[in-house]
């Protein structure tokens, strides 16, 4: 017999940490990443709002000339247009890669099959044609079909007379025609 493994083992080995050792892990992870999380948010808005310093700096428009109010407007509008040019590009290298993104997942999806299933065409083929497709050249002789259908006769219905449903209308207006009806169902 072998003694690696007893009689009663377990189908699941035992953990090596318990489960409050565990439990106590995963709170102290969530934490530091809750904190690394908040941390890396500080520093995005100080990024930000030192980026913006660079490049807005405060203007200082007491005691400027009328010709360097002009200059700094030109200026101004200098960098407005740039701007919008980079702006601009931006948004059509967005447009042309959302473009490309949405034909590769297209090209993923014919790949995994599931796409669109034409209309099937109606092709016809007769009984022996089928079952030669069906079990190959194993069936030689021909099956009549018709041979072991039941045969069902049809009974002609009866039609009844179509009247003039005006006539009938005014030949049971008023008591004569209650008069009729009540005659009628006795």
């Amino acid at each position: 017999m072998d003694t690696n493994f007893p009689l009663n083992s377990p189908s699941k080995p035992k953990p090596k940490i318990s489960a409050s050792r565990r439990l106590f892990l995963k709170t102290k992870l969530l934490k530091k990443a809750m904190t690394m999380l908040e941390n890396e948010k500080q520093a995005r808005i100080a990024d930000k709002q030192r980026i913006l310093d660079e490049r807005h700096p405060t203007l200082q428009l007491s005691g400027l000339s009328m010709q360097d109010l002009q200059n700094l407007c030109k200026e101004i509008h200098q960098k407005i247009d740039k701007v919008d040019e980079e702006r601009y590009d931006i948004a059509s290298k967005v447009a042309i890669n959302e473009k490309e993104i949405q034909n590769l997942s297209q090209k993923v999806f014919e790949l995994k099959g599931k796409m669109k299933r034409p209309n099937l065409r109606k092709v016809r083929v007769s009984a022996g044609a089928m079952l030669g497709a069906l079990l190959g050249a194993k069936v030689k002789e021909s099956v009549d079909f018709k041979a072991n259908l039941k045969t069902v006769k049809k009974e002609e219905e009866k039609k009844e007379e179509v009247t003039d449903w005006r006539k009938n209308v005014d030949a049971m207006s008023g008591m004569e025609g209650r008069k009729k009806l009540f005659d009628a169902a006795q």
